[in-house]
């Protein structure tokens, strides 16, 4: 079950790859000094998951304006989030969930990621989002068995504009 409204957020440190090599980003490390986005998605190279993260990385500055950093998380490896980001001109960090622990700890992982193509891929994350405020507390949250369901970003921001 997802988390919901009002939840302590997992804190979690996962890798990322920028231009300056990997590096760890942790969840706590916001806390007291910025608001998080956390954006789950399925896979990168995956139209979807394409068009959310360069949507939401040519809107990045609505995002920094309401005193919040936006991360997408999924399964997938820095090397290969780096190559789609490169590819893509994504610039959302992407963190690398490959063992698929914090899905689960967010309770937005699949069972079995599109059971009707017979992949077997258990673990991938539940397209879904998360706003943490500066406290570690989840104000907003959303998730969708539809991996082509992308989250509400209106209701993203409005939740982001009350608590600034």
């Amino acid at each position: 079950m997802a988390l919901k409204i009002g939840d302590k957020a997992p804190d979690f440190e996962l890798s990322t790859k920028t231009s300056e090599g990997p590096k760890k980003l942790k969840l706590s490390n916001n806390f007291g000094k910025k608001n998080t986005v956390l954006l789950f998605f399925p896979m990168a190279f995956t139209g979807v998951c394409t068009k959310e993260m360069c949507d939401v990385s040519q809107g990045l500055n609505a995002y920094t304006n309401l005193n919040a950093e936006v991360w997408g998380v999924s399964g997938d490896n820095p090397f290969a989030q780096e190559a789609w980001a490169q590819k893509e001109r994504i610039t959302v960090p992407l963190l690398a969930d490959y063992e698929h622990k914090v899905a689960q700890s967010y309770g937005v992982s699949y069972d079995s990621f599109l059971p009707q193509k017979n992949l077997g891929m258990a673990g991938v994350p539940k397209r879904s989002a998360f706003v943490v405020d500066k406290q570690g507390v989840i104000r907003y949250a959303e998730s969708s068995d539809d991996p082509t369901q992308l989250p509400n970003f209106d209701a993203i921001k409005q939740a982001l504009a009350s608590l600034k």
